[in-house]
């Protein structure tokens, strides 16, 4: 990986990391329907031109018949988890959201073995295991047994996961001849038609504040319409297999932000959960493995 696409990989962390951030700053005010409704509209408006530009003339007519599971990975993918993440910020830090994200290749692995039949290697196994094992962790102490506002956070940020994972698989099942760009804009258009009646029906009556609509406008243009770009970037540069350690990044930057900019704490639960997740989702996505390696000769 060269200097240029290694500080592309981390940009592209630090803005999906400072999601949460945003999210926490502006979800009080919007409230999460009616936020999420903003974010993926302007995360429409920014991608729809570069797609145009880009591909439209080779791939219009693709997309037009793939709309229907261009929709259904809209809700799956964008609409229903950007929600859930937004609704848990309320109740968690966005250092904490930022962390339960991490959990996304997880269920997507246990989704295609679930669905798709797809076989689990050791290394899978030993990674789920391992990545329950610090979810456990990360929730000891918060979750209760009676639904309060923390333990529906969390509900909230694992259930978005979960659907990352499927839509990750319903995705290669159903949009494998679709690229990118293309199923990033139009999932991002539909799910902008199907937030947008609810949000008109939960928009806030009170006035929203100047902080509130900037860290919305950032949502949708930086950490949604720009960082897709610039993943795309990142997936033609050095692979799907690099670029997806983006992940491992995120959990930094989400409770980095949210440290220094509205003092959210840093608790021993986050950072051996962290570490214990990060290890499991490395097993899963295979880069990282038990199996001894075999030495280079040298001789």
């Amino acid at each position: 990986m060269s200097l240029r696409n290694l500080i592309e990989l981390i940009l592209l962390a630090a803005l999906w990391g400072a999601s949460f951030l945003f999210m926490r700053v502006a979800t009080p005010e919007f409230g999460a329907i009616a936020l999420i409704e903003v974010r993926v509209l302007v995360a429409s408006v920014f991608l729809l031109p570069f797609w145009i530009y880009r591909e439209a003339a080779f791939t219009r007519r693709a997309a037009i018949s793939h709309w229907r599971p261009l929709l259904a990975v809209g809700i799956l993918n964008s609409a229903v988890p950007f929600v859930l993440f937004a609704y848990s910020t309320l109740y968690i830090t966005g250092g904490y959201a930022s962390i339960l994200n991490a959990t996304a290749p997880l269920w997507g692995a246990l989704v295609a073995w679930i669905w798709l039949k797809k076989t689990m290697s050791m290394d899978g196994v030993a990674g789920l295991l391992l990545g329950l094992t610090g979810v456990g962790i990360l929730v000891s102490g918060s979750l209760s047994t009676s639904l309060t506002g923390v333990s529906l956070g969390i509900l909230a940020a694992l259930i978005a996961s979960l659907l990352y994972g499927i839509a990750a698989n319903y995705t290669t099942v159903r949009l494998a001849a679709l690229s990118p760009l293309t199923i990033s804009t139009f999932s991002q258009v539909g799910a902008t038609v199907v937030l947008l009646p609810l949000a008109i029906f939960y928009y806030p009556e009170q006035e929203i504040s100047l902080q509130a609509w900037l860290a919305v406008i950032s949502l949708g243009v930086f950490c949604t319409g720009f960082a897709y770009i610039l993943y795309f970037r990142l997936i033609a540069h050095v692979g799907s297999t690099k670029a997806i350690t983006v992940t491992f990044l995120i959990p930094l930057f989400g409770t980095l932000w949210g440290a220094i900019f509205i003092d959210e704490q840093i608790t021993i639960e986050m950072l051996i959960g962290s570490v214990v997740i990060l290890s499991g989702t490395a097993l899963v996505t295979g880069l990282l493995s038990l199996a001894k390696r075999p030495l280079k000769d040298t001789g």
